[in-house]
């Protein structure tokens, strides 16, 4: 079974990231996790065009992907994943939650705090082994 081609958002804004919480989920391993937000990859699209659909999406918010991060394959019980993780900043400060319960900006030491959905650990200890890589001056 080919996984299929998810992409994450870590949005940095003021040195915090982004962090939405899910609500409940067919799958209760997933039910109420953090995770980055993000989605599925349509047939056809670029990696930067899915991230800003997606964020659009889910988050009415507009972002800039700057650079790809990290990817990582994820196999869950019922299916698998291949996340692609992207840095990007938002385009303004307006934001609605329409696919998740609850959004956090934490500092990237405040990640380890959560309870993140698995396939989206791997992405969180990148970042907290590369603190200095979201300091804005060093994205410009």
């Amino acid at each position: 079974m080919n996984p299929i081609q998810v992409l994450a958002a870590v949005i940095v804004k003021d040195n915090k990231i982004l962090c939405t919480q899910r609500g409940e989920h067919k799958y209760e391993y997933l039910a109420n996790k953090w995770e980055f937000p993000g989605g599925k990859m349509d047939v056809g699209e670029s990696q930067e065009e899915t991230i800003q659909r997606e964020i659009r999406e889910e988050l009415s918010m507009e972002i800039k992907p700057l650079k790809h991060l990290i990817s990582n394959k994820h196999l869950y019980p019922d299916f698998s994943i291949e996340l692609h993780t992207w840095l990007c900043e938002p385009l303004s400060d307006s934001m609605e939650l329409k696919e998740h319960r609850s959004s956090i900006w934490t500092t990237v030491s405040e990640l380890k705090m959560l309870d993140w959905a698995e396939a989206d650990v791997e992405v969180v200890n990148f970042l907290l082994e590369s603190p200095g890589l979201l300091i804005k001056n060093d994205l410009i």
